[in-house]
């Protein structure tokens, strides 16, 4: 198995600001990739509710929680 490439630092975040789960906490920046953010447990969370529904209603999710999403706020 060919090792994952590391993301570079310039690379600007995909996932809003406010996406949370735990094994972000260790990640010390902004996680580029879905690998990054979730862990066994797939769970993550919106930091503006702490809650699995964000202030739009919908469900947290890593392929949602991105631009174009009403309640998006950029890492910037």
């Amino acid at each position: 198995m060919a090792p994952e490439a590391t993301p570079s630092p310039s690379v600007i975040a995909p996932f809003c600001a406010h996406i949370q789960s735990k094994k972000a906490y260790f990640l010390g920046r902004p996680p580029n990739t879905e690998r990054e953010l979730l862990d066994a447990s797939q769970s993550c969370w919106c930091r503006r509710t702490m809650q699995a529904l964000g202030p739009d209603g919908e469900v947290v999710d890593p392929a949602d929680c991105r631009a174009g999403r009403a309640c998006y706020q950029s890492v910037l």
